[in-house]
């Protein structure tokens, strides 16, 4: 079987003329050339901010650009009949499209109800600091627009734990909804805060069996309407776990299969708490190796007073890679965004090359570093802030050696501060397979290291063009490598 390799579909600010379904169906056989295995599309239905959202502030989850809510059909994407034609040509050249899951919140609801409340601590959410009082708050969802086609659901106070903003006080806070299913918080993933079941807007409520009810009804609609294969599921750490567990097995069982299911767990530095995830859920999701990403974004800042030979330790992708996808940004880590940790340019060309010609985790590419962005935070009224991030030129080169040549055995020479590399020996199935990679992050490198008794006498060249030298596999398998300062080179057989 072919590597797998991912790509994340959008960004932040997408602005580009094709609406992004329109393009995503443009590119899909351009992609499967490339290598691409599975496409992360962004939240496809309606949310709170209408045509301009990015997705993550879901309104209707059954208004997949059909219905006229928050002032449009479409969304910021497209039509559904365009998401839906997008979907279908990708699977058609072989790419499975993974589906991006909002489901810890709702923004956006429709009518005003009172609610009792309590308000907490935002600092320590276990720590209350009133006694119940009532507010008036937007927690009704009925989406006229819709007018109950597909479901007749309507969404209520006793659907939510949790809400950011009472109407009639006209002061924002977070707000405990006091409802029949508990006067606290879920049991959550994340002791962050005390605990992080709260995030933002309407806080959905797990413990009510309906709600549950109606996200798997809702779940089977959208692959039965759609035909997806897979799932990215937002914001895992604030969400029940056990309400995730019964709603993938509801979806493996009812269409019997076994979904593909990434779930992001932002976390930087505790790779104990994303192994205890990987636990808790008995192996059913990957991971993003959000903390890989930090030591890659670490890396580009330091330059060569980063010890490369340690860029693995403690990440995911080191300790369990059977279930870890690893990247190199997203669209939370890229510039003007909360989280911003945008590797340094220079070092992406090095980041690409350690999660693409490696053989442990799945790599997911970002978006950006396939076409290039523009963009400016519009957000702000005064210094306006231009971003430009560039293409990267190399992209391309190390997906296809990702796909026809990186595989056989792996051995590591991670063994200086400045200078690491790794080969693998390939196999008879794929031609010519088998690579040796050489970065440094300070002066240039070179290592000698060995590509097997099977590669003998063979020839590799730098398919990245960055050197010149062509390099013979010595009688006991060994051949001396080298890259330029602040550099990667990959050895291919000629």
């Amino acid at each position: 079987m072919d590597n797998q390799t991912l790509v994340q579909y959008f960004h932040w600010y997408y602005n580009e003329a094709d609406k992004l379904w329109i393009k995503a169906g443009k590119e899909a056989e351009k992609l499967a050339q490339m290598g691409i295995t599975g496409i992360w599309l962004p939240p496809a239905y309606k949310a709170n901010s209408g045509a301009s959202s990015v997705g993550y502030d879901p309104y209707d989850l059954y208004d997949l650009g059909e219905f006229d809510h928050k002032n449009t059909v479409a969304t910021k994407y497209g039509t559904k009949e365009e998401y839906r034609n997008a979907i279908e040509i990708l699977q058609k050249n072989g790419i499975e499209v993974i589906a991006d899951i909002v489901f810890n919140h709702k923004a956006g609801g429709d009518e005003l109800e009172k609610v009792t409340v309590r308000t907490v601590n935002p600092e320590d959410r276990e720590e209350v600091t009133s006694e119940p009082f009532e507010i008036e708050a937007w927690t009704k969802f009925n989406f006229k627009g819709r007018n109950g086609q597909y479901s007749q659901f309507i969404w209520d106070k006793d659907c939510f734990s949790g809400i950011d903003w009472a109407e009639d006080l006209k002061e924002t806070g977070i707000y405990s909804i006091q409802n029949i299913y508990g006067e606290g918080w879920e049991d959550v993933p994340s002791k962050e805060l005390g605990n992080y079941d709260y995030l933002m807007y309407n806080d959905i409520e797990f413990r009510n069996p309906a709600v549950r009810e109606e996200l798997k009804r809702w779940g089977e609609w959208y692959v039965n309407s759609c035909g997806m294969k897979g799932f990215r599921l937002d914001a895992v750490k604030h969400i029940a776990t056990d309400f995730l567990i019964e709603w993938l097995d509801y979806m493996n069982e009812t269409f019997n299969t076994q979904f593909f299911v990434v779930a992001e767990n932002w976390n930087i530095d505790k790779v104990a708490d994303l192994e205890q995830y990987i636990e808790i859920t008995n192996g059913r999701m990957q991971l993003f190796d959000s903390i890989l990403h930090q030591h890659l974004f670490l890396a580009g800042e330091e330059k060569e007073q980063y010890d490369l030979s340690k860029i693995f330790d403690g990440t995911l992708v080191q300790l369990q890679p059977m279930y870890t996808v690893t990247f190199v940004d997203n669209h939370d880590s890229q510039p003007l965004q909360a989280l911003e940790s945008y590797v340094d340019f220079w070092f992406r060309p090095l980041a690409y090359a350690l999660i693409l010609l490696r053989e442990a985790g799945i790599p997911c590419i970002f978006y950006a570093d396939l076409y290039g962005a523009s963009y400016k935070d519009e957000d702000k009224e005064e210094d306006l802030v231009d971003v430009n991030l560039v293409a990267l030129a190399e992209l391309s080169e190390m997906t296809r050696i990702r796909t026809d040549l990186s595989y056989g055995l792996q051995r590591d020479y991670l063994d200086f501060p400045n200078c690491i590399g790794w080969t693998r020996a390939g196999i008879p199935e794929k031609i010519n397979s088998g690579i040796a990679v050489v970065m440094s992050n300070g002066a240039e490198g070179y290592k000698e290291m060995e590509m097997g008794l099977e590669n003998v006498g063979k020839t590799m060249t730098d398919a990245l063009g960055h050197r010149k030298e062509r390099v013979t596999v010595d009688e006991k398998g060994w051949a001396e490598f080298f890259c330029n300062a602040e550099s990667v080179s990959v050895w291919t057989i000629v």
